[in-house]
């Protein structure tokens, strides 16, 4: 990992920003060119688009579990299965929201290779902000664009 969660500095021609909040020890700011700076994957996919069909893109970003490990979840760490209670909510700029869990990018649980993508085809995202990538999604619905923000949430259990 290595990479510093930076808190950029306010500008009218900045780029979007995301907010990642929530049970966080390290909440931050996000832009486009600081996702740049991190270790990049890549990703094809083809997924179901409602109002457009069948969409084919190539997209590229760090993973969605390597930025939101650096904010620092505030499971514990020593126990496996506490992070199992822990819920991702993406938002997007025209306020679609999106729900992963913990579990499912974690890589001693689903380890899907969710990217929070800040390339699509080689175009930059920086004006529309980031994007989830989830290749294992057959509909692309839970491919927000224009991430505005990504809580993380661990309130969820022990259920009584």
């Amino acid at each position: 990992m290595g990479q510093s969660l930076t808190e950029p500095v306010a500008d009218a021609a900045a780029p979007a920003e995301l907010a990642l909040i929530g049970d966080l020890a390290r909440p931050a700011r996000l832009t486009v060119p600081d996702l740049l700076a991190w270790p990049q994957h890549e990703a094809r996919v083809s997924f179901e688009c409602a109002t457009s069909g069948v969409q084919h893109h190539r997209f590229a970003g760090p993973l969605l579990h390597d930025v939101l490990s650096a904010a620092h979840p505030a499971f514990d760490l020593a126990r496996r299965k506490d992070r199992l209670r822990f819920l991702i909510a993406v938002t997007g700029t025209d306020g679609h929201h999106a729900l992963l869990s913990w579990a499912e990018i974690d890589p001693d649980f689903g380890r899907a290779p969710v990217l929070l993508a800040a390339r699509v085809d080689d175009t930059p995202l920086d004006r529309s902000g980031p994007q989830p990538v989830l290749p294992q999604d057959r509909c692309g619905a839970r491919y927000v664009s224009g991430v505005t923000a990504i809580r993380v949430d661990g309130r969820y259990g022990p259920w009584t």
